[in-house]
């Protein structure tokens, strides 16, 4: 069993790095860089004799570049061989590439990851699989080098489903402490004590847990870029519009996204949305910032 790496990025690298310590695996780096632990090619025929391959892109159209355009994987790995994209892409881009491979021979997973880059390292991962289950069985211990909780959700696409709708709570979360915390600064209350209050009581939420201490510092470069982020509402809003289903507090977030990045926060994280509100009420929700009357 010889396993094949894509996507060496924030998330990637320590996935790989745990993979290559519980099997024989090998990474593709464009520029056969090997990071101390870890195999690498320099080009992509180098994954050709592997039998299972990950992909960890950030976008559809990466994995759509790597396996069927200028990257040609699909048309270098044998038939039978198993890849396993845990990118985060969208349902429809997972039933593409699904039939795309499935039309050469090959067996597909579409198994997007939930957690952040620490949990990358630490191999506690969550992982949403869609696809045959027997599949998954053969390789489940494997995969548990990098994520302690892997869950089989459907068929083929319903992996990306799944994260999406985790990512969505997420999002909505965030949009919803940007819009209220600055309130409670502007009303004189001290930020530190209400972001206290926030995680200790009914109102926490992972999104409230990893950004407010960031948030009290001024620091918004501890997690995944807003721009980067932006493409699970585009495909809330594909889900919702292609199926009727009203979505009015979606909406709301993602009109709170879009005002952060047309702001200019693209490249900061999501916790920067605070700043749209800041900026509208005149008030910051930081440590020692000057209460308002």
């Amino acid at each position: 069993m010889t396993w094949g790496f894509v996507g060496l990025g924030q998330m990637g690298l320590p996935m790989a790095l745990n993979l290559a310590k519980a099997t024989d695996c090998r990474a593709f780096d464009r520029k056969g860089l090997a990071p101390d632990g870890l195999r690498t090619v320099s080009d992509l025929s180098g994954l050709a004799d592997c039998t299972h391959v990950i992909l960890c892109l950030p976008n559809a159209a990466a994995v759509d570049d790597v396996l069927f355009g200028a990257g040609d994987l699909a048309n270098v790995l044998n038939e039978g061989v198993l890849v396993i994209d845990t990118s985060t892409t969208s349902h429809g881009a997972a039933l593409r590439v699904g039939d795309g491979l499935a039309e050469r021979g090959i067996k597909f997973l579409d198994a997007p990851i939930s957690g952040m880059q620490k949990r990358a390292e630490d191999g506690t991962l969550t992982m949403m699989v869609g696809g045959d289950a027997v599949s998954l069985g053969a390789v489940r211990d494997i995969l548990g080098a990098m994520a302690n909780k892997i869950l089989h959700v459907g068929p083929v696409g319903s992996g990306q489903l799944a994260k999406l709708i985790n990512q969505l709570l997420f999002n909505i979360n965030m949009a919803a402490l940007a819009e209220i915390l600055p309130i409670s600064s502007k009303l004189g209350l001290d930020p530190e004590q209400v972001t206290e209050i926030v995680n200790s009581g009914t109102g926490r939420s992972y999104a409230s847990e990893f950004f407010l201490p960031n948030i009290l510092k001024g620091v918004f470069d501890q997690g995944y870029p807003m721009r980067a982020a932006y493409k699970d509402l585009i495909a809330g809003a594909e889900v919702t519009a292609e199926n009727g289903f009203p979505a009015p507090v979606l909406a709301a977030a993602t009109a709170t996204y879009q005002q952060a990045l047309a702001e200019g926060y693209g490249n900061e994280d999501k916790g920067a949305m605070i700043k749209v509100f800041e900026r509208l009420i005149g008030a910051e929700f930081r440590a020692g910032a000057e209460q308002n009357d």
